[in-house]
């Protein structure tokens, strides 16, 4: 692979998934960048297709999905053309994944330290022994105390937050470049939630690899990502530094995500959700995703899809209302 600037770059990606009422485009012209070191947060409800995204970097889709249009680029080389063997390589040795409930990706007739061995040894050319004591040294890692102990546990033995230390040791058995953590704090509770938060901050520190955080909740990712991306309905509406999408949101759709976020200077005063249902895949609206729950629909919302276009330095949107005031100011 040739000098690159970033270490995974999705252009345009399509993702589709065939069922018996037709093709489902759960990714929708997906496009962002991710360099060395730096952590991107996903955000969005469910169904926005985040979690798609990151397993179509994966290529880990169920069986009636594939990848049907796009690139993507890790290190500068398109992994979409690779074979099956070059995915096995790619998968935990490039890049890892920390799957939404820990205690349902781990296998409970099998110990600790047998998943984790099994991990090691896949990817590694370490013998049973030294995959035990390297076993032992992630446990030790991620915080775990007494390793050695906890190796011979099974996962029923573990709590919680322990079990999804366990699967962040597992992911970085091969140290790999890019760390994807799909909803990592989805069933703890909030002490735990800040504790596995900042695990992961200090070992991108040790470790230096790029971390790919996947969320429903604006709040876990405020402090530790460099970019966030909000999505909805397959497709990227807002992207920016946390500072511009916390305090000067442009899409309608990150406003009310924003607006259902308790806060310590709420007063009071009721939390607003945003009204509707989710969107169906099957039955896109022409224009705009967002546009059937919208407050400040227009016209052209409906038949129209927004371009994406720059709202600040660092800042883009996709939503006719940032065209509109731009039209208003003379600045179209």
């Amino acid at each position: 692979m040739g000098d690159y600037k970033y270490i995974l770059e999705l252009q345009d990606l399509h993702t589709t998934f065939k069922t018996d009422k037709g093709d489902v485009a759960a990714v929708n012209g997906v496009n962002f960048v991710l360099e060395p070191g730096k952590t991107l947060g996903i955000v969005g409800e469910s169904g926005s297709g985040k979690s798609v995204t990151s397993y179509s970097i994966m290529q880990i889709l169920a069986e009636n999905g594939n990848i049907s249009g796009g690139k993507i680029l890790y290190k500068g080389e398109d992994i979409t053309k690779w074979d099956a063997k070059q995915m096995a390589g790619f998968r935990g040795k490039c890049c890892s994944i920390i799957f939404q409930d820990p205690m349902t990706s781990l296998n409970p007739v099998f110990s600790i330290g047998y998943q984790l061995e099994e991990a090691i040894l896949l990817h590694t050319n370490l013998n049973r022994a030294q995959a035990k004591e390297r076993a032992a040294e992630l446990l030790a890692l991620v915080g775990i105390t007494e390793p050695e102990k906890r190796l011979k546990q099974y996962p029923h033995e573990h709590s919680g937050g322990m079990r999804q230390r366990v699967m962040i040791a597992m992911a970085l058995a091969c140290e790999p470049d890019i760390l994807i953590a799909d909803e990592p704090t989805t069933a703890l509770d909030v002490t735990i939630q800040a504790q596995i938060l900042e695990l992961m901050q200090e070992l991108q520190k040790k470790l230096g690899m790029a971390i790919i955080i996947v969320t429903h909740d604006l709040g876990v990712i405020a402090s530790m990502c460099d970019e966030i991306i909000v999505m909805y309905g397959g497709r990227v509406c807002e992207r920016g530094t946390a500072d511009d999408i916390f305090y000067d949101p442009r899409h309608e759709y990150t406003k009310g995500l924003l607006r259902s976020i308790p806060t310590l200077d709420n007063n009071g005063e009721r939390l607003v959700p945003i009204g509707g249902t989710p969107i169906n895949l099957l039955n896109m609206p022409k224009g705009c995703a967002f546009c059937p729950r919208c407050d400040e629909a227009m016209k052209i919302c409906l038949s129209q899809v927004p371009e994406e276009i720059p709202v600040g330095p660092t800042h883009k949107a996709s939503c006719w209302m940032n065209i509109k005031k731009m039209c208003e100011e003379g600045n179209a």
